[in-house]
């Protein structure tokens, strides 16, 4: 039984109980509510990840330049690529959410919240103070994530200062990464228990206008995903690698394909490399740095989508959001997708980061976590095909392309 279980597919797994869970609310009704411990258990689980998964992903994924030299003509351009799109795709989100508003109009007047988090009202020296980590012993404990992303950020910095002497450290790190990701595999497999339950208590407690909403965000997802491929993307490799965009797309088609399949930038990140390196001529040195890199830093579906569902849980639950929180809305979503290991599920990882900042309530993460694979799979698409598109617009500015090979590749 077990065998024939896990022979499912997790996606497949993850529909079938997000249907059955709404089936059963619907006849069910209010009193569906009973089951939503096995959702809150599984929301449990994931709060439990993300200290450590954003601690041992950082400080792994900044050491694993190897050499702050590299930083020079290759890093810094794929530094800069990675941060601006990633600021793009977060405000992106966040003007979806305001403009279509999604979460607006959900009667929630029949849950029982816990602790909601008061909103940050600090002023902008005290925010720029509470960014430096006196005590990282105790950010940790208290989950203050922006002074915890600092800490790891320095300490992966100072791994590459330490050179040699860092290596051990290094290899610390990296099979905590490594220990973390399985972890969070071994949560995500809960995935389709916790999902029929909160769809059961959201379709027996809130009704169909609660789906309606979620159906809202699943279209908004999909529609930020596209605009950043087709359009943010695009210009990219128009206006500064200045190569055919049709070109660009027909030679990453083989990694958009398994991305979207396995909602993995890691699992893809194989698939990715053969596409930029035989389809788009990017020279082998590039194509691995940039792209490993990326995708363990590069995840602008995740950013983009961190703001829509801040906007959409503070919409449903009518909280306030002022222009100093959409301010750090974009520097933690921005910073929380860089800290999403690219496994399945992370996204729904990063999001308790990004709400107990600015007050929106966890409870969110129940209404948000039944459709999230759906969403994951675009978004996951939407970071491969940036990895891509950084990797070659990189490569022109630096002269590592074979832009013959991308030619070929196009005639075959």
């Amino acid at each position: 039984m077990l065998r024939k279980w896990f022979a499912i597919p997790l996606w497949q797994r993850v529909i079938g109980a997000l249907i059955l869970g709404i089936l059963i609310g619907w006849l069910w009704g209010p009193e569906a509510e009973s089951i939503k411990i096995v959702g809150d258990v599984f929301i449990g689980f994931i709060k439990m990840l993300v200290v450590p998964l954003i601690f041992f992903s950082l400080v792994a994924g900044v050491a694993s330049i190897g050499d702050l030299r590299k930083l020079g003509n290759v890093g810094w351009r794929a530094m800069l690529l990675f941060v601006v799109s990633g600021q793009i795709a977060v405000w992106l989100g966040l003007l979806l959410g305001t403009v279509i508003q999604p979460g607006v109009g959900v009667d929630t007047s029949m849950i029982e919240m816990g602790v909601t988090p008061e909103p940050d009202n600090t002023t902008w020296r005290e925010m720029i103070m509470g960014m430096i980590p006196q005590s990282p012993v105790q950010t940790m404990a208290d989950v203050n994530v922006l002074p915890l992303i600092i800490f790891s950020l320095l300490l992966g910095i100072g791994i590459l200062m330490a050179k040699e002497e860092g290596g051990p450290v290094l290899r610390i790190f990296d099979s905590g990464a490594i220990v973390m990701q399985k972890v969070t595999m071994i949560v995500m497999e809960l995935t389709p228990f916790g999902v029929f339950a909160l769809m059961a208590w959201v379709a027996g407690t809130l009704g169909f206008d609660a789906l309606a909403a979620l159906g809202k965000l699943v279209a908004l997802n999909y529609a930020g995903c596209l605009l950043i491929i087709f359009v943010m993307y695009s210009l990219m490799i128009k206006l500064l690698a200045k190569l055919p965009v049709r070109d660009f797309f027909r030679g990453i088609v083989d990694a958009m394909a398994v991305s979207y399949s396995t909602a993995s930038s890691n699992a893809t990140l194989p698939v990715t490399l053969r596409c930029a390196e035989r389809n788009l001529g990017v020279s082998n040195s590039v194509a691995s740095f940039v792209i490993s890199l990326g995708a363990t830093i590069n995840m602008n579906g995740t950013a983009m989508y961190l703001g829509l569902a801040t906007l959409f849980g503070a919409q449903i639950f009518g909280v306030d959001l002022s222009w100093s929180d959409y301010f750090l809305i974009s520097i933690l979503g921005t910073l929380g997708a860089v800290g999403a290991a690219g496994i399945p599920g992370a996204g729904l990882i990063m999001m308790a980061l990004v709400f107990g900042a600015v007050g929106v309530p966890l409870e969110t993460i129940a209404f948000v976590a039944g459709v999230d694979r759906i969403m994951d799979m675009m978004r996951t698409t939407t970071n491969v095909s940036g990895d891509a598109a950084v990797a070659t617009t990189v490569a022109v500015m630096t002269g590592e392309i074979d832009r013959e090979e991308m030619i070929s590749a196009d005639d075959v």
